[in-house]
Order: structure tokens, then sequence, then C-alpha cells
């Protein structure tokens, strides 16, 4: 398969062709496995030191962007018919074609408009709300280490049989970070533990390399991946053990890997049609879901019961069934999906320039529902600057060789280097004194991973003596240390001597102290390569200490936290002592730590209530950070998880909302919802507050158009009873409908209580239950209040044009100027003000009310002028009603908390 080949296949990285992509690109992968590692270097025209930038860009023009759509993005006619399927947009349109079937022009044209405006509002609302979350995106990218060929600067002449003199051009390899996006076909990239496989590639070298492809193929373990070639491979390219996959990402050890296929030929883009998909809903989705058809129930309800009361006793069936069209529109609350993605999108952008990125907007309702927050020690209660304060041997004497040894294991592993190993590689004088590169050569390394807490590196020393040099967790090194070392000599360790070992660990640990032992072995039988099984027999050496010192914002965060209704608990892979200690200087109760080993064989259900009771976990591995996340859910709770780590993976996947930040490694970046540009518990804080402010407009909304359309059922109904004549004239219902609409429009724009904000806010159907029953049928109040004046001072039961304008004024000012009662559990414009944004409108809109009567549009609406005297009694009866409610919404709150 030559490159050309290679070319025809592979170009454009965009949307798959054909029903057998699949197929081929499984083809082309079986392909690659089964040659060896030069002969798919010279397929795609590369080499071992990688592609030289000119190449790497006219690949990229080739074959395309290294990516897919993950959320797909539909043309104009899908996201159109989409807007339009909506339930209620669906009824909206039902209306307004059988209005124009009855010849209802005014009434159809009124309906179309509003069905026009939800979309095209939406439609606006929903293009800036993801192109912000794109943006936002944008801002926190994912890299891959790849290997470039650079040419070298000193090129000498040719002094070969080439007789021509001409210079011979030398290259170089030369590591770079790219962004995952612009790799291509025949890149070379380098992995290690926490890394994204950033394409499907093919392992030209790997060193103890584990591969977690649950993405892919569902399974718990970690795969182990080598570099030789597969003969004969057939089958499921997942199956062969020199493949590795975009979607899947490293555990431990390090390759170097040839780039395959990019983009939509990766293995898991040809499965991107049937991966990517709605998202499950959140209990905030499923609420709105609820709501929506609730109100729909209620309206099919109401509206045939409207239709034969109005047939029966007016006689006019024609105008009974237009008037019952007319509630149908009514009671239908269009606007909830502009609503809806206008909190969003504000949410997004004021959290933005908070410093915390949305990468879900649907996120944010978690945000601000979160009453657990659970977090890593180090970077979050710490200042995440780790500093190397002691080098002792295994009496806590301080020891010169511990530190040498400790800084060439740092500076030889080619993994991870975390925070311990930078403080290590600051010791700068030890480069000096050490000259690592003249006096020392890498022979191999055995990489970290979680299992054995520990990693290593074999150098040789003059006379081509190998030393394997170990460092890691004090319990993981004791236990392949057989000697120790102190002063020069050497003793053999009896389990006796385990003891007395771990006084000096301790004390290091309680006073705060991180604690890691360093062993070496001197290597008899030198050999090329090393493996995990050579860690044995080893000499403990000594330890070094870091300090890794509490932020002076911590202990004020996790207070701020606290008094938002948030626990903060601790779940760290650190031993007990060192993070009782850091707890206790941010101003963390621990009575008791919960160990890793505590919860091993411990059931789901007393792991919860354990759960629900400790504070701080410590020394946990990755899976049992996800298991205590799991066991808090089962107690209803929303949880949070902060993390950057490779072990916090498993975490943010099973977190209600995960939180990792722009530094963290990749698996951590992308398991998360919410991006921190700041790791700190004080951004968190602020990033919480924004959540709940875009629940609670919301929710105002929601209580707002349940309470109206309850009330608005006892007065139709009762209004239909009685009078000979209907109450409001349809194409008035639809007015009074639309400028309701636009009132409600700024309620993203609008202020929350600190009060409300004071305490986590899940979806609670009761509390809106409840705003239905009492405050819908105190509305229905006022309107008998109106019809009693309009019939026994205005003559209204002789005048249908005059009742139903009178109806119509007190209706649009009764539920425009409600919004302000319901939106605080305060008293309003005294205790609390809305922003001037809803004032504005619902203050335009009472206003609009007033004046069409008198308008030139009052004959098109079937309107007439009021009289002087109705309009001075409007402000009394609005002055009680929103008495009336005002006391009765304290009630609701005194009574049952509701807010």
């Amino acid at each position: 398969m030559e490159l050309r080949v290679v070319n025809n296949l592979l170009r454009g990285s965009g949307r798959p062709a054909g029903q057998n992509h699949g197929a081929r690109i499984r083809a082309r992968l079986l392909e690659v496995s089964c040659m060896g590692a030069d002969d798919a270097l010279d397929t795609f025209d590369t080499s071992i030191q990688g592609l030289v930038e000119g190449e790497a860009q006219a690949r990229l023009a080739d074959y395309g962007p290294n990516s897919f759509a993950r959320e797909k993005k539909h043309g104009f006619l899908y996201q159109l018919l989409k807007r339009l399927s909506n339930p209620l947009n669906v009824l909206l349109i039902v209306l307004s074609v059988i209005s124009f079937v009855t010849r209802d022009i005014d009434g159809g044209v009124i309906i179309a408009a509003m069905v026009v405006l939800s979309v095209v509002l939406t439609w606006v609302q929903e293009a800036r709300s993801n192109n912000a979350a794109e943006k936002l995106r944008a801002m926190v990218t994912t890299t891959a280490t790849v290997l470039r060929r650079e040419e070298l600067d000193d090129t000498q002449p040719d002094t070969g049989d080439d007789k021509t003199g001409e210079p011979r051009i030398t290259y170089r390899a030369v590591r770079k970070q790219a962004p995952i996006e612009e790799l291509v076909p025949g890149d070379l990239v380098q992995l290690s533990a926490g890394d994204m496989i950033p394409a499907d590639v093919r392992l030209l070298s790997a060193k103890d390399l584990f591969i977690n492809q649950s993405a892919l193929t569902g399974e718990s373990l970690p795969v182990e991946k080598f570099a030789t070639a597969v003969a004969g491979a057939a089958g499921n390219p997942l199956e062969l053990n020199n493949l590795a996959f975009m979607g899947t990402n490293v555990v431990s050890g390090t390759a170097i890997a040839l780039v395959v296929m990019t983009g939509a030929n990766t293995y898991f883009g040809s499965l991107s049609g049937t991966l990517v998909g709605e998202r499950i809903r959140t209990s905030f989705d499923r609420g709105i879901h609820r709501f929506t058809w609730l109100m729909i129930r209620f309206m099919l309800v109401m509206v045939p019961l409207v239709l034969l009361i109005n047939g029966l006793t007016k006689g006019d069936w024609g105008e009974a069934f237009l008037f019952a069209l007319a509630v149908a529109v009514g009671l239908t609350p269009e606007m909830l999906p502009v609503i809806l993605s206008a909190n969003l999108a504000k949410g997004a952008l004021v959290m933005s320039r908070r410093k915390v990125i949305v990468k879900r907007l649907s996120s944010i309702q978690n945000f601000g529902a979160m009453d657990i927050l659970c977090t890593d020690k180090t970077g979050t209660l710490t200042q995440d600057k780790v500093f190397l304060e002691k080098h002792v041997d295994i009496n806590g004497n301080d020891n010169e060789r511990v530190l040498e040894l400790a800084f060439l294991n740092s500076y030889y592993q080619s993994g991870l280097r975390n925070l311990l190993d930078i403080a290590v590689l600051e010791k700068v004088e030890m480069y000096a004194d050490l000259h690592p590169e003249r006096n020392y050569r890498k022979v191999d390394e055995i990489p970290f991973d979680f299992q054995r807490r520990r990693m290593s590196v074999v150098v040789e020393e003059e006379h081509e003596r190998h030393l394997l040099i170990c460092k890691g967790a004090v319990e993981e090194i004791f236990s392949i240390c057989s000697q120790a070392e102190v002063e020069g000599h050497r003793k053999p360790l009896v389990p006796e001597d385990l003891l007395r070992l771990q006084v000096v660990t301790l004390a290091l640990n309680n006073d705060g102290f991180r604690v890691i032992a360093v062993a070496y072995k001197e290597i008899i039988d030198p050999k090329r390569i090393y493996s995990k099984e050579d860690e044995t027999g080893m000499v403990l050496l000594g330890y070094i200490a870091f300090l890794d010192p509490p932020k002076e914002t911590a202990a004020e965060a996790i207070a701020k936290l606290r008094a938002h209704g948030i626990q903060v608990k601790v779940l760290t892979g650190d031993n007990d002592a060192v993070t009782r200690k850091i707890c206790s200087q941010v101003g963390l109760e621990v009575e008791h730590i919960v160990l890793g080993s505590d919860i091993e064989n411990m059931s789901d259900e007393g792991l919860a209530d354990m759960a629900e009771e400790a504070a701080v976990f410590a020394k946990l591995s990755p899976e049992q950070k996800a298991r205590v996340i799991r066991a808090l859910h089962l107690k209803n709770h929303v949880v949070g998880f902060l993390g950057d780590g490779i072990n916090d993976g498993p975490a943010l996947k099973a977190a209600d909302v995960g939180i990792s930040v722009d530094t963290a490694v990749d698996i951590a970046k992308e398991s998360a919802d919410i991006i921190l540009l700041e790791k700190s518990l004080m951004v968190l804080e602020e990033g919480v507050i924004e959540g709940r402010k875009v629940f609670g407009n919301i929710v105002k909304y929601i209580k707002m158009g349940a309470s109206s359309n309850f009330g608005n059922m006892f007065s139709v109904l009762g209004a239909s009873i009685f009078l000979p004549f209907l109450p409001m004239a349809p194409i008035q219902i639809l007015v009074n409908n639309l400028l309701y609409d636009f009132s409600q429009m700024a309620i993203p724009t609008d202020n929350v209580d600190v009060e409300y904000l004071q305490k986590p806010r899940q979806w609670d159907l009761k509390n809106i239950g409840w705003y239905m029953l009492v405050i819908g049928p105190l509305s229905s109040v006022f309107d008998y209040i109106t019809f009693g004046i309009l019939i026994l001072f205005f003559h209204g039961w002789h005048n249908p044009a005059l009742f139903q304008t009178g109806w119509f004024v007190e209706s649009i000012l009764t539920q425009t100027l409600i919004v302000h009662v319901i939106r605080t559990a305060k008293v309003p414009f005294i205790q609390s003000r809305s922003s001037w944004a809803l004032l504005g409108t619902t203050t335009l809109i009472c206003i609009i009310g007033m004046w069409l009567p008198f308008s030139w549009l009052a004959h098109a609406f079937s309107m007439v002028p009021l009289p002087l005297t109705f309009l001075l009694i409007m402000p009394l009866i609005m002055v009680a009603y929103i008495a009336l409610t005002q006391w009765a919404k304290s009630r609701l709150v005194r009574r049952f908390g509701l807010n």
C-alpha cells in the first residue's frame, strides 16, 4: 500500500461516504498491523524523526483536520423542522391552520406570528449559545506530543563518493506540542500516562504500555500493548495489540506511535454516527419535559370543556370553536424554549468572565444544584507548587546521595512529570554536580502505574555498569527492598525493621510532608530491556520530603461553599497523615479518615452511609474515587468532582458535574463538563452562584406560566357559564398572549435574591404545584371582581365589546405586573427589585395594553374605548391583587419554605 494509495483511502477527514466506510477502515488497520515498523514508516513516507513541518501542513490541507462532529451539525432544513416539531410549536401550527381553514384570518396570522417569534428567538438564542460555547471550548485545547523533523543549521559539504561537493542535509527530531486537530497520517507522536490517544496509531515502540479502551470496547481493565508486528492480522482491529485508537487513553507506560488514521477515518470516527446522540437528560431536563406535557394535557382537558360550555350556552358553535382555539393558545407556554436558551447562554458568558468555562451548557443547572463537592487535595487545598525540603537517610539525617539518585530518576523518566518531579529537577545545582548527559546514559525505564505506585529508570555509569533507581510510595518501596544503606554501609532488612523505619516517615507526614522513598540496585548482569520483575532485592537509601503548603484562600473558600450549602469532601490518593495535616490547616474537621482499604470490601449501601458522614478519604485508587461518588448518588445527592490528574478520569465521569482545569492532563479535560481557568475553590464558588441564578430565572417563568394558566382556567370556565356572550374575543386572547410573552423576554437578565442563592437548587414540582394551587385562583378572584364592576357599574352585560375590552386590559395588567411578586420571596419593589430590563418590558407592555382600546388598532382587535372611571378603578384592583398575592406567597414561604 503505497502513499498515493493511502492518500486515496484517507483523503478528507470529513463525513464518511458509503456503508462500507467502516469495513475499509478495518481493512486498512489490519494491513498496517501486519507491517514491521520500518515498512509502516516507508508506507507513509515518513521517518523515525517524524515529518518536516512543511509536509505536515501540506498533508493537513489534503486530509483535513483530525476531528469529526461529536455533536452532529445539521443543515438549515433539519434545524427548522426540529424547532417546529417542538410539541408547543406543533400545537400552535395546528391551531393556526385551523384558524385559516375556518376563515379566522386575523387569529391565524397572530398564531403564526407567535410560532415565528418562538422559532426565530429560540434559533437566535441557541445559535448565540452554541457560538459562545464553541469560543469557550476553544480556550481549552488538547494537545499531543509530536515529533517533527528539523534541518540542522550546521550543514557540511558531502565528502563521500559524491564528487559534486553539494552539502549533505542532516536532520534531528524535535518534540513539540501540537493541537490534536493538526495531526496527519505519517506523524509520529509520543505517548505517556494520562495522554488521550490522538488518532488511530500503529505502535513503533512501547514500554509497559497499558491502554484504557473502555470507551470503545466496554472493558473495565486496561489492555497491554506492544510494538511488534502481528503476522496474518485478521478479525477485530481492537483486539490487535500493536494498534491504539482515538477515544482511548494511556493508563501507564510510554510509546512512540505512527499516526495511521485521522478524523472521521478513525475507528472511533467510523462509529460516530452511533456514538453521537442526545445526552442523557438531567433531572432538570426531565422536569421541564414533564411541565411541558402537563400544560398540554391541562389544555387538552380544558379546551373541549370551553368549547362545549360556550357552544351549548351561546348557540354559536363557530364562535365557540374560535374562542376555544384562542384559549388553547393562551394556555401554551410557547416561550419556554426561548427562556431556557437565553438563560443558559447568558449564564455561560457570565461564568466565562469569572474564569469558569462551560463545555456543556446543560451542565450549568447541575452546577447550581450541586450539594456535595468532592475534590482532590493537591493544588485545590494546597498551592499546587511543591517544594523539596528534605533529603534524608532511613534515620532521618541529611543525605546528599538520596537527592542525587532522586534527581537522576526524575531527569531520565519520559512519562508524565508530576509536581514532585518538577520540584526535584528545580535543584539545578544537582545538574551541575552530576552532569547527567556526560556521566550517565539512560538504558531503560519502568514507567509508573497506580498498582505499583513507583517508577524506575536504569542508567549506565562509567565502566558500563547499570544502576536501577526507583522512587515511589513508601510502602511500595519497602516491599521490594531487602537491604538498607546507612552512612555508606548496607545491612539486611527484616520485617521488624519496618516499624522502626515507619517512625521516621510518619513523623515527616505528621509535619505535613509528603514522603517519597528512594531505592537503588546495582545490576550484576546488564541487559538492554528491563521490566518490573527487576524491581526486587533493592537497597533502601532514604527519603525525599516535599512540602505542599495550603492555599491562603482555601479555608475562606471552604467556608463560603459551606455557607452556600455545599459540603466539601476530600478524595485523595495521598496518605492519611499528610491529608489530616492539610485538612486541619484549611478548616476541614477530620474526625475519621476513611482509607481505600476500608472500603475495599464494603457494600454499596454501607459505603453510601459512610460517604455521607465522612469528610475525608485517603489512599484511594481511581476506581475507588468513582465508587465513593456513585455511593453518594444512592443518597440522592448532586455530586461534583474537581480533579486534574490521570487518576481522576473515572471520578469526573461518575460525577453529576465533572470539573477540571485547563492545565489538567488530557483525560481529565476530556471527561469534564466545566473547566476552570484558575484552580481555585474561590473561582468554583462564583460559578456555582451563577448556575443557581440561571436555574432561578428559568423557574420564575415556569411558576408564572403555571399559576397564570391555572387561574385562567377558573376565569374562562366561570365566565363562559354565566355570560350570554364570549368573555373575551378570540383575537383579544391571542394579542394578550403575544404581549405577555414579550414582557417575559427580559427574565434572563433579572436579579436573583441573595437568600435564594444560599443553598443548592434542584427541580421541585411540589414548589411549582403550590404556586399553581394558591396563586392561580387568586388571579381568578380579581377577574371576577372585574367582571362584577363591568356588569354592575358599566352595563357590561348589555355591551359585550366593553366587557371584553375591560377584561383584556385587566388581564394584561395583572399577569404582567404579578411577575414582580412571584420573582422573589421578599416584598417586591422594596426588599427586592427586578432588573431594569424586566422592569422596562413589563412597564412597556402595561402601557401598550391600556393604549390599544384608544388606538387605531382597536377596531381590528374588536375593542372599544374604556370609560375613564374604569381606568381610575384599575390601580385599586392592581394594588389589592398584588397585596393579596404577596400575603399568600409569604404564607407559602413561611409554611413550606417555598421560594
